[in-house]
C-alpha cells in the first residue's frame, strides 16, 4: 500500500465527515435522466474507490459515509477506521485493482474485480447508497487461478456491458428461479428449461461450457465425495441482462457464501461466473455483521 493513503487517512476521514452533502444524488428507481445520472455517478465512484486501494489516493473514500459505514467483510473491523486499518495492513506497493464489470440496481452498485489484495484474488463487491454515500458493504473473494478452466475461460472475460435494461425484472425472475429450483431444491427434472439446449458459457475455474460440462463436474464431484449445497438466497440484484445472486451453504463440508453472476439471453441463462468463499469460524470475525 502506498505510504500516501497512511499518512492521509486521518485527514480523509475529516474530509468525508465535510462533504456528506457534496458528492452523488441520491439513488432513485425511476427510469428518467436523473436516475441515469445518478447510477453512473455512483458507478464511478464505486470504481474509483476501489481504485483507490491500489494508488492510495484519499479522494475517493470520502464517498463513504465517516459515521455510518456498515462493513460485511469478516477481516475487517466495522466502520470508516477498519477500511483504512484492513489497507494499511497490504504490504507496500502489493495492491492491484482492475474492475471489469460494474451494474447498479436500486441503491447498491455491484462490481466485478481482479485484485491482487494479499495474493491474486477476484472479488464481486456490493456498495449500498444512502443520501449518495455509501453506507455499507458486502463482498466475497476467491483465489485467482493460474490457467483457465477446460473450456479455455478465465473468471473474468465475457461480456461487460448490460443490454436488455428494460428486461431487469423479467431476468432477475427468471434468475431466482433457476436458482430455487436447481441450486436449492434440487429439482433437476427443470434444469434443461433454463437453458437453451448445451449452449452456456461457463467461467467457473473448473468447469467445461455447457450443462454436459455442468454434469460431468457434478458427476466428478459426487464420486470425489465432495459435496456442494445451497441453503438460503439472500440477495438477487440485476442491471438489464445481468444477474447477481448472493446465497450462502456448504461446499466441501464447510459454510460457504456462494456469489452467481449470470448473463440472460433471449429468455435463457447463457454465462456464467461465480466467486465461492468459505465462513470463517466466529471467533475469528472482526465485526459482528455477518457475511449478509
Amino acid at each position: 500500500m502506498s505510504s500516501l493513503l497512511k499518512k492521509s487517512f486521518t485527514s480523509t476521514l475529516t474530509l468525508a465527515a465535510l462533504s456528506i452533502s457534496a458528492c452523488a444524488t441520491a439513488p432513485t428507481r425511476d427510469d428518467g435522466p436523473a436516475a441515469t445520472s445518478a447510477s453512473g455517478q455512483q458507478k464511478q465512484q464505486v470504481v474509483a474507490l476501489l481504485k483507490a486501494i491500489e494508488t492510495g489516493e484519499a479522494a475517493p473514500v470520502a464517498v463513504i459515509h465517516p459515521d455510518k459505514y456498515r462493513q460485511h467483510n469478516l477481516g475487517a473491523a466495522d466502520g470508516l477506521a477498519g477500511f483504512g486499518a484492513l489497507l494499511q495492513a497490504l504490504p507496500k506497493g502489493s495492491a492491484r485493482v482492475n474492475t471489469v464489470r460494474v451494474f447498479q440496481d436500486g441503491d447498491i452498485v455491484f462490481a466485478h474485480t481482479d485484485y491482487d489484495f494479499f495474493g491474486p484474488k477476484i472479488g464481486f463487491d456490493l456498495f449500498r447508497f444512502e443520501d449518495g454515500k455509501i453506507v455499507e458493504h458486502w463482498d466475497n473473494l476467491q483465489e485467482k487461478p493460474a490457467q483457465p478452466n477446460p473450456s479455455g475461460h478465465t473468471m473474468l472475460d465475457g461480456p461487460t456491458e448490460a443490454t436488455d435494461l428494460d428486461k431487469t425484472e423479467a431476468n432477475k425472475q427468471l434468475v431466482a428461479g433457476f436458482v430455487d429450483d436447481i441450486l436449492v431444491h434440487g429439482r433437476m427434472e427443470k434444469l434443461a428449461g433454463y437453458f437453451d439446449g448445451d449452449r452456456y458459457v461457463q467461467h467457473n475455474p473448473a468447469i467445461a461450457d455447457g450443462l454436459s460440462g455442468l454434469g460431468q463436474a457434478l458427476q466428478a464431484m459426487a464420486q470425489a465425495g465432495v459435496t456442494m449445497k445451497y441453503d438460503r438466497v439472500h440477495k438477487v440484484l440485476g442491471e438489464g441482462n445481468f444477474v447477481l445472486v448472493l446465497s450462502e451453504g456448504g461446499f466441501g463440508g464447510k459454510p460457504t457464501t456462494f456469489y452467481d453472476l449470470f448473463r440472460v439471453e433471449n429468455g435463457k441463462i447463457a454465462e456464467h461466473w461465480d466467486v465461492i468463499e468459505p465462513v470463517p469460524a466466529r471467533d475469528q470475525w472482526k465485526n459482528a455483521n455477518g457475511k449478509f
